[in-house]
Parts: structure tokens; C-alpha cells; sequence
């Protein structure tokens, strides 16, 4: 039977009250007093010279307040970058400057060059038409190969070429990783696509600055998911405000995935804008200006190879990608093809050589950033798609394939510097194999048959690195901030607390499942606890919500401040109960003295330490307020196996996904109802990527898919009843929770599981069909069919 509270229960959301009913809190709800709107004139040109922006008819349009263009902004510093890679020669990336308005040059579709405020939107789109630009048009580099190709176009003049970074990891295995390929008695090799896709959160980025000139106070409400770190980037790097004068509240967050993780240009311009127009400036993103200004995903060109020995052994693997960044360096960006990927290709499997090669590349498109997994769903594409098609090149079943070469003895090194803790592989694919009854798959896939329709089962096995740490390594790998997590918990008088936290919640659920661990560890109903998140002026320094990190290292935090607390509390329910320390025990929100009767509750331990009678105060100070950060000594490796069942008409080539399971080992689980959300929406996303979403460019930079007309997110009807699980648990060994991280891993574990059932699907009719890129849009599919 399910807990009624506390964790392992499946509690309400508490927050889905206000969204369900509409009060909630969201950015574009806050209107401040005589606040002014912007609107951003941006380039429509991929790359070119910035000859001449006359703004001058602008400026006398009615409900115009001031205009600005690059030209304002020479003395503030360039958009940051929070990540350093370093190449396989011992050399920093080349890292050019962001401009908050283009400044000489515009690099890609969608780049800002003028802003014009206004007392109205209208206003200010009007003027913004009236604004004369004149930009000679350049060649622009699109295509990730032909920009390092020599003579090509530089996206920056100040820079050598378009490379950013020749990445080699790990470099000092790349010799024997080359002699393994030569003695294999297979190789498989697959080249492939993972391709660039546009978040598209339900609610649009928006900023709205503010200035206090009487106390020279700065105020940034934005749309963020980590809104201590938008501070300390745009204060210290960009605006050059002082922390203490600068306040960034991110409100309720409709969906981030990632896109919300970033400082961007416009968040910079409306606190500067603020103080430059002495009054409050606002902007929201229209949809279509989301897709040529939010930072897009993936984007990743691959050839992977894998070498097997007689027994079918996996001996090495060997990759090669080319990941585009776009046209500037995004907040994050450098790590993710890095860091982020090449640390996860061991997957679940003991390979004993592994060398990774990552050329970043520069190109006249929008940034490329973390989105949903960021990272590690590039390297499990790449990993199960080959070890799928190695499968068939050596006519074994592809589930026997992977549990022969399972990683089984825990905690395990992998060549590529990570360390998994715990796992049990065979597990999760037990129980995937009872969910997805393979068994009677030849009875279904005879009965889609007759139906005119080709059936294919496709599985697949995940493991991800998050809850990204820690601060000392990541910052030997060039992260130039550090990845711990805050809470301050306060205990009110009568017995009520204030948890504040650094992780902010943007749909995941933390207002309940953040309550349910502090409660349980008090032993007082969820009620009682309030989360607090999301305002730099109220919580501690924290570095927000990104890499499933939010329970493993922000609800350790609040673990630890919990226990201080406990402690404290316990010293004074000592006193009230006359007895040593080391005898109190706390349960179900009562002191009690160990072997008697005799008991204190927690609200009269709490009232007495804000009216403090019975206790000496040279022992213990008044109040209960404690703060705690926690740094985790290593990531979190959720793991899991998939399986999804296709049918493909084959005189369409349309795919239907008929069947998905999902078994996943997050650890301990705090909220299952929360965790099962979770996976649901990794899965839908995950599976539109596979078959419907692509951000396409032409060849002079233009996008192509810059709209829902173009763009095709997945709806209701094309994705099937999830089956999920995530009973197989193995608990993380070194959180205090024993929690993994559950938010990317239907994202990452979806995609190659769809594309492996559409090639088994068409192979299965006889069709030579070892791969097809992503999205696998009926016309691909068709065309693979029809050679």
C-alpha cells in the first residue's frame, strides 16, 4: 500500500493547484509600475557587415523612450562563458566575444541589433521597422565539415577558423585503442546524425528589468533555472554591477529543458536598459522569436566504430564527432560534447578501450547548448545504435549481445574517468523483458502482417552521469563555477518550517517531494514545510536545476541543514526533559527520552527556542535557522533498459509507436507518482526527436523550421500508453538520500530504442536497411525502403 506522506509516498503536487487554476506566478505576469516594453530589430541575415544602423526616424516615433545599438554597450563586457575546454594539444578553445547588441558583424539569423523601448509594444515594433540597417551580406558556413574546410568563411575574423577545440579523450588510450581495431575479429562501424532541435518550453523566455536609483539597486526578474548564476555572470562579467546591488528572481517557470539554464543577451539588456531609462523594461519572447534566440540542441555529426573479439567481447570503441557550437559560445556549450558525452561512453558496458574525438565547430547558425540529458543522450545514441547493428552483423540476438558484455562487478572504473557506484543491469533488462512481453512479439508482429504493416521491437540500455559534481574536478575540467547546492532550513516558533533552496523548480515537482523529505525526517505532516526557491535576495548561493541534479544534491543539502537542525533541537529537548543529550531520540514529531515515557513535542521544542525559559542561553543561542552546502563526491548513475514496438506502412513509410516500456533504476525514490511524470515527459521528447523534430538550416543560414507549421512537435496521438517502471533500485551510495536523478532519462533512453525497432521493422521485410537519421520522417523511411 502507498505511505500517506513523507518519502516513498506518491503526494500530490502541491504547486499544481495554482497552475491548474491559473494564479500562478509566472514572469510575464509581473507588471511593474511605468515600466516601458522592448522590442529586439534582428538580423534577418546569417552572416555580414554591420555598414551602417540609422536609427535616427525611430527615435522621434510616438511612445519611443530611447533606442539603442551595439554602439551603446562598447564598454560592457561580452556574454560569458561558464566552461573552459582545453584540446588534446594542451590549448585553451577559442573563445569569441557575445556582444549583448551586434557589434560591427551579425553571425547568425536571429541576432539582435537593435532594441527599441517604448510605452508600448506596438510602439516599439513600429519604430523598430523604421530603423535603417544596411548589412553587406557575406558568405555564410552552415555545414560543420565544409567550415574547417581550409578557405572557408570565418565566422569571426579575430579567430584562427571555425574550430573551437580538437578534443581527445582520453588521450593517452588513443594508441591502444587503435591496436585493439587492428587485432578485433569484428569491427562494426555506423555513421550518423543526432540532430539539432529547438526546446520549445511552454512558456516563452522573458526578462523585465528594474532600477532602484535612490539605492542604485538592481532587480532582474527572467524566466531562468538558475538564477544565482545569471547573477554572478551578468554582475561580474557583463554589467559589472556588484552582487549585493544586483537581485535576480525567476518566478514560476513554465518548462526549461535546458534552455533556461543560460544568461542571455536580453536579460543583460533589460537591467541595463532599466537604469539607462530610469524606469522598468520589459520583454517576452513571441514563439517565433524563440526559435531564432533560444539556445537550440544536439546538432552532432558522428562515426562510431566497435570492435569485438571471437567470443563477441566488446574490446574498444572509437568515436569521431563534430558538434556544431553556432555562432557564439553559449553559457554551457563547450562542455556538453565533451564532458557531458564522452564520459558516458562506456554506457553499461565493460569495454576496456574507449577514445572519444570532438571537434567544436563554429557556423553561421544560433547557439548550441544543453537540452533535456545534454550530452549523455548523444553518447547513448551513438553506443546503442551500434551495438544494435553490430548485433545483426554478427546474427545474435541483440539482448544476449548487451548482457554479455554488461558491466556486473560494482563500483566499476570505466577507461573514460568515471566511476558508476552501484547498478544492476541485468535487472532492469529482466524486468523489461517481462513488461514488454517479448515473448509474444511473433504473434503481434504476424498479426501487424496481415494488416499490411511491418513490425519491429527495438531495445536498448542507458546509464547517465548527473547530479553534476564535483566542484574541485569539474573545476580541473574547466568549469568556471562550482556545482554544490544550498538550503537554509527555519523553523518557525510553532513548529512550521521555511526550507530555502538554490535548486529552482521549473515543473519537477520540488515544492512537494523537497517537503516530503524534510518531513519524514521530522516525522510532521508535508504541510507544515514551505520550499522557497528562486529569489537571489531571499535563498543561498546555489547553482540551480539542470542534470537531474535537484534531489541528489540540492535535497542532500537540505538533508544536511535538516540534521543541524535536528541537533540543535535535540539539545533543547534535553533540557525540557532533564536528560542527557545522547538519550533524546526524535520520531513522529516527538522528543523522547530512550527507554522511558517521557516526551516533548516538536512544536514545544521549537516554541522554547524562540522563548527560551527553560534552557541556559550560555549553552545554547535562541532561534532555529540553519544553512548547509553539499558538494557530492561523484555523479549519480540512474541506469535502465527500453523497448518500443513500431509498425511501418510500408507504401508511406509513416511509423507508429504501438508499445514503449521503460524500466529504470533511479535509486530511492521519493515521490512515485513525480518520478513516473518525469519519465513520461523525457519519453515524449525523446521520441520527438526520433520522429518528427528537426531544425533545419538552408545554405545561407536561413531556418528553415522557424515555426509550429514547420517544426513538428509531438502531440497526443502519436505517442502511445507508457509502461514504466522503476522498481529495480540500487541505491546511490554517497548521498545521504540514496537518490540517483530520474528528470533526462526517457530522453535519453527513447531515441535509439525507436530507431532500432524501425530498422528491425525493415529489415525484417528483407529490406538492406542498417540505419536512418533521425527524425524518421515518413520520407526517410520510405526512401531507406526504396533504396
Amino acid at each position: 500500500m502507498p505511505k500517506d506522506g513523507g518519502i516513498g509516498a506518491s503526494s500530490k503536487r502541491r504547486e499544481d493547484v495554482r497552475f491548474l487554476t491559473g494564479v500562478g506566478n509566472y514572469t510575464d505576469d509581473i507588471n511593474l509600475h511605468g515600466q516601458a516594453h522592448v522590442f529586439f530589430l534582428r538580423s534577418d541575415v546569417a552572416h555580414g557587415t554591420l555598414t551602417s544602423v540609422d536609427t535616427s526616424a525611430a527615435e522621434g516615433m510616438p511612445g519611443v523612450v530611447k533606442v539603442f545599438t551595439g554602439a551603446d554597450f562598447e564598454g560592457v563586457g561580452s556574454i560569458p562563458c561558464g566552461w573552459q575546454v582545453t584540446d588534446k594539444h594542451g590549448e585553451p578553445m577559442q573563445e569569441p566575444a557575445h556582444p549583448v547588441l551586434a557589434q560591427g558583424k551579425v553571425r547568425h539569423v536571429g541576432e539582435p541589433i537593435a532594441a527599441v523601448v517604448a510605452e508600448t509594444l506596438a510602439q516599439a515594433r513600429d519604430a523598430a521597422e523604421a530603423i535603417n540597417v544596411d548589412i553587406a551580406e557575406l558568405p555564410a558556413v552552415v555545414d560543420m565539415k565544409d567550415a574547417l574546410k581550409d578557405g572557408a568563411t570565418k565566422v569571426h575574423d579575430d579567430l584562427n577558423n571555425n574550430l573551437c577545440y580538437d578534443w581527445g579523450f582520453v588521450e593517452e588510450n588513443k594508441a591502444a585503442t587503435d591496436k585493439a581495431f587492428e587485432d578485433a575479429a569484428h569491427v562494426t562501424t555506423l555513421e550518423l546524425i543526432n540532430n539539432r532541435l529547438v526546446a520549445n518550453p511552454m512558456e516563452p523566455r522573458v526578462a523585465v528589468g528594474d532600477y532602484a536609483r535612490g539605492t542604485d539597486e538592481h532587480t532582474l526578474y527572467t524566466t531562468s533555472q538558475n538564477p544565482h548564476v545569471i547573477r554572478l555572470l551578468m554582475g561580474a562579467f557583463v554589467l559589472g554591477i556588484p552582487e549585493h546591488k544586483l537581485r535576480v528572481v525567476a518566478p514560476d517557470v513554465g518548462g526549461g529543458f535546458g534552455t533556461k539554464i543560460f544568461h542571455y543577451q536580453e536579460e543583460a539588456f533589460c537591467t541595463f536598459a532599466a537604469k539607462a531609462c530610469n524606469r522598468p523594461v520589459k520583454w517576452t519572447s513571441s514563439r517565433s522569436e524563440a526559435f531564432i534566440s533560444d539556445a537550440h540542441g544536439r546538432d552532432h555529426v558522428t562515426k562510431i566504430e566497435l570492435a569485438l573479439d571471437a567470443d563477441n567481447n566488446f574490446t574498444a570503441l572509437r568515436t569521431e564527432t563534430h558538434a556544431n557550437m553556432g555562432a557564439y559560445l553559449s553559457t554551457f556549450a563547450p562542455s556538453v560534447p565533451t564532458w557531458l558525452h564522452g564520459t558516458l561512453m562506456a554506457g553499461n558496458y565493460k569495454t576496456p578501450l574507449i577514445y572519444v574525438n570532438v571537434k567544436a565547430v563554429f557556423t553561421n547558425t544560433v547557439p548550441v547548448d544543453a537540452y533535456r540529458g545534454a550530452g549523455r543522450p548523444e553518447a547513448t545514441f551513438q553506443l546503442e545504435r551500434v551495438v544494435d547493428k553490430a548485433a545483426r552483423e554478427l546474427g545474435v540476438d541483440p539482448i544476449a549481445l548487451r548482457r554479455q558484455n554488461f558491466i556486473t562487478e560494482f563500483p566499476y572504473a570505466t577507461p573514460v574517468a568515471v566511476e558508476y557506484d552501484t547498478g544492476d543491469y541485468h535487472a532492469t533488462m529482466d524486468k523489461l523483458e517481462e513488461m514488454g512481453d517479448f515473448a509474444g512479439f511473433a504473434a503481434r508482429r504476424a498479426e501487424s502482417e496481415k494488416n499490411g504493416k511491418l513490425r519491429g521491437l527495438g531495445v536498448n540500455c542507458y546509464i547517465e552521469a548527473c547530479g553534476i559534481a564535483p566542484s574541485n574536478l569539474v573545476g580541473q575540467l574547466g568549469a568556471r563555477a562550482g556545482l554544490y547546492e544550498s538550503a537554509t532550513v527555519r523553523v518557525n516558533a510553532t513548529g512550521g518550517l521555511v526550507v530555502m533552496t538554490g535548486s529552482h523548480s521549473h515543473g519537477q515537482g520540488h515544492e512537494t517531494s523537497f517537503a516530503q523529505v524534510v518531513a519524514e525526517m521530522i516525522g510532521i505532516d508535508e504541510s507544515m514545510v514551505e520550499i522557497v526557491h528562486g529569489d537571489t535576495s531571499k535563498v543561498p548561493m546555489g547553482m540551480g536545476t539542470y542534470g537531474s541534479r535537484s534531489i541528489a544534491v540540492g535535497g542532500s543539502a537540505m538533508v544536511r541543514a535538516t540534521e543541524k537542525i535536528i541537533n540543535k533541537a535535540k539539545k533543547i529537548a534535553s533540557h525540557l526533559l532533564e536528560a542527557s543529550e545522547t538519550d533524546i531520540e526524535l520520531k513522529d514529531g516527538a522528543f523522547s527520552v530512550a527507554g522511558t515515557d517521557k516526551s516533548v513535542a516538536w512544536g514545544d521544542v521549537t516554541l522554547a527556542a524562540y522563548v527560551p525559559h527553560n534552557y541556559p542561553l550560555e549553552d545554547i543561542e535562541p532561534g532555529l535557522e540553519e544553512t548547509a552546502f553539499y558538494d557530492p563526491s561523484n555523479f549519480t548513475y540512474p541506469s535502465g533498459a527500453y523497448a518500443c514496438e513500431v509498425e511501418v506502412d510500408p507504401d508511406t513509410g509513416k511509423v507508429s509507436i504501438e508499445r514503449f516500456a521503460a524500466a529504470d533504476d533511479f535509486g530511492n525514490i521519493i515521490n512515485p507518482m513525480i518520478v513516473t511524470g518525469q519519465v513520461h515527459g523525457g519519453l515524449a521528447q525523446g521520441i520527438g526527436q526520433a520522429l518528427l523534430e528537426n531544425c533545419a538550416y538552408d545554405e545561407n543560414g536561413q531556418l528553415l523550421s522557424a515555426s509550429y507549421m514547420d517544426y513538428a512537435m509531438p502531440r497526443a496521438d502519436d505517442l502511445p500508453m507508457f509502461d514504466v517502471d522503476h522498481s529495480c533500485q540500487t541505491p546511490c551510495t554517497h548521498n545521504p538520500l540514496g537518490v540517483k536523478g530520474c528528470g533526462e532519462a526517457g530522453a535519453i533512453g527513447s531515441p535509439p530504442a525507436v530507431v532500432n525497432a524501425v530498422v528491425d521493422a525493415l529489415q525484417s521485410a528483407g529490406k538492406d536497411v542498417t540505419h536512418v537519421d533521425m527524425p524518421l520522417s515518413p520520407d526517410r523511411v520510405w526512401a531507406a525502403m526504396n533504396g
